[in-house]
């Protein structure tokens, strides 16, 4: 999904993802609903979605998350008019409607939460220098030790605590070489000893896991602050503060200046192209997530309060995929589908709306940082390496753990208690400004007017096994069509062999008459055609 470019390739393994562990699911998802529902309400709450919500502490966090979201949709909206414009260039017409959804298989992610692998598709200016310092750290020897040093070392120049010795000996950070089995997902674990905190990863070495080793760093850094607290507050401030913390630190470290004074770049960037192509990037991974992040839970809210059914809960997906993404399925889909459950989080039971929060408040805390260590131009420039006062207020919301409301959290490391895009919508201003110049000079109609429009792709389809095609005597047909051939060639077969014995008969008929005529020489010619005939 990552880096196939070929439309029917992608098509064939997003649909039999889907139908061999979405499918698989749905028989027993409801009867999950309905357990996970029982114990909500036996410990007072109306459903698991009311039980989920009440970890934000908000009468109003639904209409507070809309408002964001409402916040960053001329935003998102002029990222996927331009994104649909590049897709129509390079899959064309039949494939792309240009005032459509785009085909959620697309995107370059099994589920088209971020875009970033489809980013060489989408480039604004190709030919400035690129900013991807993979092949830096390849030439240069690092290792996953030195990647997650390098993270360790980022935490001790704002002044916080570095990892303690247990953390490199218990810690998995190269995928076994020894034939075990593991799952490689990166993950950070806290043992609540006060002492045992561990990551687990199956690390290369490439820029993007030097980022998630920052981003799993985080997570550590957070457990190390809060664990004199008593159990029950050892957990970030909200679910949204965990992802938050690590996801800050991922900013600066993604900027051209900070890996420049690491010596991955031969130069800090800063012409205007370098720019824009950087916050396309940042804007793959970020600005397309939102939706996407929103959407989950807006889902599985309606499914535990009720208002959505398992007659419909395929249904209601695509619905909602519809209204906030823009995105349509690239084939039919039914009520035998499931396709939320082809998603890890759904079937697993882990809330998803935190990343939604995580996403708008990390910027929030980007802008805050910068501020407090003195940074001066475009926020998305800023990297707080080596700041102290930048680290004193982040350490300081960290110490409080779960202990206090989060907005008390909010309020140390920003100056207020709120959550706001208004830091998101700053950070990407540029890109923005760059879309609407773009947008504006191709006549791009934002949003998908025509949204009940879906993609050709029954030919696509056919390219495949397992699809319900079949290969008959060198076309793709529909299984139906097949048979329907099969009959008709039956036919023509009996009506050429009942001709052919006809004619047989006449010509025996013939020969058997001549043997009463005068001989008029051999006729062995007409014996032997027949045979061979």
């Amino acid at each position: 999904m990552a880096t196939s470019r070929n439309y029917d390739e992608l098509l064939w393994v997003w649909k039999n993802w889907r139908d061999k562990v979405g499918r698989s699911i749905l028989p027993l998802f409801p009867k999950y609903v309905e357990l996970s529902n029982k114990a909500a309400q036996l410990n007072g709450y109306a459903d698991t979605g009311d039980s989920w919500r009440s970890m934000y502490e908000m009468p109003t966090l639904e209409q507070d998350l809309e408002q964001l979201f409402q916040e960053l949709q001329p935003l998102y909206l002029n990222l996927h008019a331009y994104v649909r414009r590049a897709l129509h260039r390079h899959h064309g017409p039949q494939r792309i409607n240009l005032e459509g959804p785009i085909p959620a298989h697309l995107l370059g992610n099994m589920w088209a939460q971020t875009w970033s692998n489809i980013y060489d598709l989408v480039v604004p200016f190709p030919s400035a220098p690129k900013m991807d310092a993979t092949e830096a750290m390849i030439k240069q020897g690092w290792t996953p030790r030195r990647m997650f040093e390098e993270a360790n070392n980022f935490f001790i120049s704002l002044g916080l605590l570095p990892v303690p010795p247990e953390f490199w000996k218990k810690s998995m950070l190269e995928k076994p070489t020894d034939g075990r089995e593991v799952v490689c997902h990166a993950s950070a674990w806290d043992f609540f000893n006060g002492s045992d905190f561990r990551i687990k990863q199956c690390t290369s070495v490439s820029m993007e896991d030097l980022v998630v080793a920052h981003h799993e760093m985080g997570h550590i850094q957070y457990f190390m602050q809060y664990k004199h607290l008593p159990v029950t507050f050892r957990e970030g401030a909200n679910p949204g503060f965990h992802e938050a913390i690590g996801d800050v630190l991922a900013l600066s470290v993604s900027t051209p200046k900070h890996l420049h004074s690491i010596n991955l770049l031969s130069s800090d960037g800063g012409s205007y192209e370098q720019d824009i192509n950087f916050l396309m990037k940042i804007a793959l991974d970020k600005i397309a997530f939102i939706p996407f992040s929103y959407l989950v839970d807006q889902w599985r809210w309606r499914v535990f309060d009720g208002s959505i059914t398992k007659e419909n809960y395929n249904q209601e997906w695509w619905s909602l995929r519809l209204k906030y993404q823009g995105l349509c399925p690239p084939v039919a889909r039914s009520q035998d589908d499931f396709d939320p459950g082809a998603k890890f989080h759904i079937p697993s039971s882990v809330p998803y709306i935190r990343y939604f929060v995580g996403f708008i408040i990390q910027f929030q805390f980007h802008e805050a940082l910068c501020k407090a260590a003195g940074h001066k131009g475009p926020l998305h420039q800023c990297d707080i390496f080596q700041s102290k006062e930048a680290g004193k207020r982040l350490g300081d919301a960290m110490k409080l753990g779960y202990s206090k409301p989060w907005p008390e959290a909010m309020k140390l490391i920003t100056g207020q208690p709120n959550m706001s895009a208004s830091a998101m919508m700053n950070y990407f201003k540029p890109l923005l400004d760059w879309l609407l110049t773009e947008n504006g000079r191709h006549g791009e109609q934002l949003g998908w007017p025509q949204y009940n429009w879906t993609p050709d792709s029954v030919r696509s389809e056919a390219s495949f096994p397992g699809n319900g095609r079949v290969n008959f005597l060198g076309l793709n047909l529909e299984e139906q069509q097949a048979r329907v051939g099969q009959w008709v060639l039956l036919f023509l077969g009996v009506a050429l062999l009942v001709a052919t014995l006809g004619l047989t008969q006449r010509l025996f008929s013939i020969r058997s008459h001549s043997i009463h005529r005068p001989h008029r020489g051999p006729q062995f010619g007409s014996e032997v055609e027949l045979r061979h005939s």
